[in-house]
């Protein structure tokens, strides 16, 4: 009898915990829903008398979806749906929701297999649509009500139990970090410099200067813990050594008491390199769950001469644009992810398993994986030792599935193996092998049976069968891969997260995410959570923290205590930038973390400087609690929301808010304030159009710098370079061009050299700064010839006593590119002058991917103990033709890709819409449209500044049924200066109206 009693207690509370079913139905109409099918919908309701509500996708949430006993759709909507609608449409029948389906097509979106089998799921109730009512009346009937408990499928966090904490900002290319017991977090920039972050002090102090070579992409580039480090205090580095060897080095070193000593450094490993060429250096470092320790290498080879296609050039004297020498070779260490056993006396040695034997007889033993061009971030898997890597591609003009085979890649190496690069890339797809000197296209290699028949492969020539890709995409949309997006593109991966590893970890996240690996792209700045299938087969991607904008992240790491540390690297290539950041992330369960925000009216400028200082920014998740602030400004304590407070005296100043809820759980957020100089302001007008070029068009231009400190600016000191990319996806190799930068294979000396010890760029150290220097000197040959004689010979007298110690063995002319390089700090070595005209004709007869850049720099004389500090603009024109799959936002607009005839085009609705940003018209003329007649015809129009905007343009579609591409011109009302543009489609009470590939501008000339 007890037994029994028991037994009905459990199902009176799971009946307790079940919710009415209620009498309302959500009907979720789409394209496919016909009216006879709505109207029998609406007589079922009706007839049972339940409230039919009409609703959208919104209503995929559970706090919308427990009023309603059923929801009625057709079997194509959820390819419409998002991951969070999605999870909640699984959720809900979970918890015992019914739907009620009308067939109309089938499903098609892939990485969901629930949805492929719920014709034979009991809450799903499946007919044709003249059914409609029968089915409604039944899915009805069988509705029980809700009970969120049954649910099998955790759902998907809100993004508000996040918490985003800047823990360092202002950094100098930070590249890896590693997160130490307590929370200190150490961290490599490029540069040299090993920073560490300092949790109880929260803030950050310089550990060692390495002396590195930083030319091209090299450095300090990797940076991790020994597993045992609590023990044995080890660290390892991967860097490019300074001086004239080319080489780069994985070290290892002690750390005690905040000190890296440098006498325990000990080199377990050396890889030549080269450094005439950019680009792809690599150098990530991670240990797997076996405490071996895995290192990556990019191919190291001229990546900007390779005529559309891959770099195999096996010309004598070409050696360093030959992939088939570093990547694809069994002898050479570059383009592989190596794996060791590091040994306690600063040596390795080869574990069992890797690609090669160990004796070295068929290729060097250390490989794991091969046939990589940028393996820049990789991550050992935890639990099955799988490696998974994102591969930076290149730019080719080879046709592939999507686009040209310019694909980044994300790959899984569940064994060791070869990965394709130069022969392959993406699903196997192969490239033609280039003829750099006949300039003809040679035969494609077989990915069963690649030969590498290279002269310049010093390994075996029969290679391992080549290992496609798990996710690769190019710079235009994807198909397989929609929400990767689209434009340039540096695909990074790692880590994969298991719950059971956090089991009582404070911040660990929600078990929806056991088990996803982590990818993110340094380019587009989206991070995704990749699911597997029971197989560990790529099943879908969605995204992760999509609330946040991270500006160019480079290394993700879970800490123990299950909180996610972020290098976010900043906006501006090779330099330090105020938005290169060192974050901390936090998942809270139950009561969420405020978020501290803080709002200035300014941050710099002369001193005193009056401030207004906001918490205005903050926000707590959990709405009805309370916020408490908390400041420390220059000394002094405020508990206000906000307040104003001068900085009296010239200084960089930490403003400090912790913001705490009535919980006493809390925030912190911090910003700098500096007193005594501001930035100058650098700005470019022109008269011509601003965002588009034309064939032989003249683009005035004119460069106007001001700055408080400096007084008037001679035009000779702003830097202006102007270029034309033809592939905007290797930008290091542009930047390398010089232009409006500084020399920078002067600076690539200046730094790989001792001078470094004894100057610095903006503070006098034991030498003058190189702004004095530049300050004191005019850029011209003489003093160039003159300054070089000192570098070589040494002397003292001019800067005081110290000696300038001499550099007998530095040729003449590295001596004048060293002294160039700092005599342009101040010249800023414009390439052209301040105001001009230029011709625009590089762009003729070649890919409609290029684009113009004219960039404008000035660094200013720095004041009141404040460093010089940098303004820049640019204008980046681009060709004149907007493919409609480029577009930047849309609205109810469905994008078709047509693999096959590499088409891509938009079909239009009624009242559908998508914008390109920040668009100038001004000049031009007319606009030409591609449309394929396919439908009921309509109105197109080109709106500015927003949907219901001024109207630039409008375009009368006719009617069609045989899908012919036609080319339609309208008039364009030119309306100067950068706006949104919107195309809007309208026929009132019609479906789809036509279909849309492009748009070219004319400017009338």
């Amino acid at each position: 009898m007890k037994k029994l009693w028991m037994f009905g207690c459990m199902l009176a509370l799971a009946a307790c915990s079940r919710k009415s079913p209620g009498n309302k139905v959500l009907l979720l109409p789409s394209a496919g829903s016909t009216e006879t099918m709505i109207a029998a919908v609406k007589a079922s309701a009706e007839a049972n008398g339940w409230e039919l509500v009409e609703g959208n996708k919104s209503y995929l949430h559970p706090d919308s979806l427990q009023h309603f006993r059923t929801i009625v759709s057709n079997w194509s909507y959820p390819d419409s749906l998002d991951h969070r609608q999605i999870n909640a449409l699984q959720r809900y029948l979970e918890a015992g929701g019914t739907w009620a389906v009308m067939k109309d097509s089938s499903f098609k979106v892939k990485g969901w297999p629930w949805l492929d089998a719920l014709a034979d799921n009991d809450q799903v109730f499946m007919g044709a649509p003249e059914e409609a009512e029968r089915i409604l009346t039944k899915a009805g009937d069988e509705a029980s009500g809700l009970d969120y408990a049954a649910c099998s499928t955790p759902a998907i966090p809100e993004n508000n139990r996040y918490t985003y904490t800047m823990l360092a900002q202002g950094l100098d290319e930070p590249l890896q970090l590693a997160v130490l017991p307590g929370n200190d977090v150490m961290f490599a920039e490029r540069k040299g410099a090993v920073r560490l972050y300092r949790a109880r002090e929260k803030d950050v102090i310089t550990l060692a200067q390495f002396n590195v070579y930083s030319g091209l992409e090299d450095g300090l580039l990797g940076v991790a813990l020994d597993p045992e480090f609590d023990k044995n205090h080890w660290v390892y580095f991967y860097y490019a050594v300074g001086g004239d060897a080319p080489v780069s080095r994985l070290t290892r070193m002690e750390m005690r008491d905040q000190r890296l000593l440098h006498e325990t450094e000990k080199t377990l490993l050396e890889i030549p390199t080269q450094r005439k060429h950019c680009c792809h250096s690599a150098g990530y470092i991670e240990f797997g769950p076996d405490k071996l320790l895995y290192l990556s290498t990019g191919d190291n080879t001229n990546a900007e001469e390779t005529e559309g296609y891959t770099p195999v050039d096996e010309r004598p004297g070409r050696e360093l644009a030959d992939d088939q020498a570093t990547s694809a070779s069994s002898a050479d260490l570059r383009g592989k992810i190596l794996r060791i056993r590091p040994k306690a006396d600063g040596t390795y040695e080869i574990p069992d398993g890797n690609l090669f034997p160990k004796d070295g007889s068929k290729g060097r033993p250390e490989i794991y994986v091969m046939g990589c061009r940028n393996p820049f971030r990789f991550t050992v898997d935890r639990k099955n030792q799988y490696v998974y890597w994102g591969d930076v591609g290149p730019d080719t003009k080879v046709p592939g599935s999507e686009g040209t085979i310019s694909y980044d890649e994300v790959n899984q190496a569940r064994k060791p193996g070869f990965f394709g690069w130069p022969y392959f890339l993406g699903e196997n797809e192969a490239l033609p092998k280039w003829d750099f000197a006949t300039k003809t296209e040679g035969p494609k290699q077989d990915p069963a049976k690649p030969i590498n028949s290279s002269p310049n492969n010093k390994g075996v020539k029969e290679l391992p069968p080549a290992q496609g890709a798990m996710i690769w995409f190019g710079d235009g949309p994807s198909a397989k891969f929609p929400l990767v997006g689209k434009g340039g593109q540096s695909v990074m991966a790692g880590p994969v997260y298991y719950a059971d590893q956090f089991k009582n970890a404070e911040y660990k996240l929600s078990d929806y995410y056991d088990g996803k690996l982590l990818i993110y792209d340094w380019v587009r700045r989206w991070i995704m959570a990749v699911t597997f299938d029971e197989n560990h087969n790529y099943l879908r991607m969605e995204p992760f923290l999509d609330h946040l904008a991270p500006a160019a992240p480079i290394d993700l790491r879970f800490a123990d205590d299950g909180a996610i540390y972020m290098i976010e690297y900043g906006t501006n290539w090779f330099s330090r930038n105020m938005d290169a950041r060192l974050v901390r992330i936090t998942y809270a369960a139950g009561n969420r973390r405020p978020v501290a925000g803080i709002g200035a009216d300014r941050l710099t400028g002369p001193a005193p400087m009056a401030v207004k200082l906001s918490a205005e920014g903050s926000s707590d998740p959990d709405r009805q609690d309370q916020l408490h602030y908390s400041w420390n400004v220059d000394g002094k304590d405020y508990s206000d929301s906000a307040m104003s407070h001068t900085f009296a005296k010239p200084g960089v100043y930490k403003v400090l808010l912790t913001v705490t809820d009535d919980h006493k759980a809390f925030d912190t957020a911090s910003i700098y304030i500096k007193a005594g100089n501001t930035p100058p302001d650098v700005q470019i007008t022109t008269t011509a159009n601003s965002s588009f070029y034309w064939d032989n068009m003249q683009f005035p231009y004119k460069v106007t710098v001001t700055d408080p400190e400096d007084g008037t600016i001679a035009a000779e000191k702003v830097a202006v370079g102007f270029n034309y990319i033809p592939y905007g996806r290797d930008m290091a190799g542009a930047l390398t061009q010089g232009g409006a930068m500084p020399t920078p294979k002067g600076k690539e000396l200046f730094y790989s050299l001792d001078c470094k010890a004894c100057h610095t760029e903006n503070t006098v150290s034991v030498g003058p700064s190189l702004m004095d220097v530049a300050a004191k000197y005019e850029r011209n040959e003489k003093n160039t010839a003159l300054l070089a004689d000192k570098v070589i010979r040494g002397g003292s007298g001019v800067w005081g006593n110290r000696p300038m110690s001499a550099h007998p063995a530095m040729a003449v002319e590295e001596a004048k590119v060293i002294v160039d390089y700092i005599l342009s700090l101040r010249s800023s070595g414009a390439s052209l002058p301040a105001e001009g005209a230029i011709a625009l004709k590089e762009h003729i007869g070649k890919s409609a991917s290029g684009v113009y850049l004219l960039t404008a720099r000035y660094t200013d004389k720095g004041a009141n103990g404040i460093e010089a500090l940098t303004g820049q603009q640019f204008i980046m024109l681009r060709h004149p033709k907007l493919e409609a799959e480029e577009r930047d936002t849309d609205q109810n607009i469905r994008f078709v890709n047509w693999i096959s005839q590499l088409l891509s085009y938009g079909v239009a609705n009624d009242g559908s819409s998508f914008v390109f940003k920040n668009i100038d018209l001004g000049g031009i003329s007319r606009a030409r449209f591609r449309v394929q007649l396919q439908g009921a015809g309509g109105t197109l129009e080109l709106r500015t500044g927003a949907k219901d905007g001024p109207v630039a343009a409008t375009l009368k579609v006719p009617a069609g049924d045989k899908g012919e591409w036609v080319e339609l011109t309208a008039p364009v009302k030119a309306t100067p200066g950068r706006q949104d543009l919107w195309f809007v489609f309208s026929n009132p009470g019609q479906g789809a109206l036509f279909n849309i590939d492009w748009t070219l501008f004319e400017n009338g000339k």
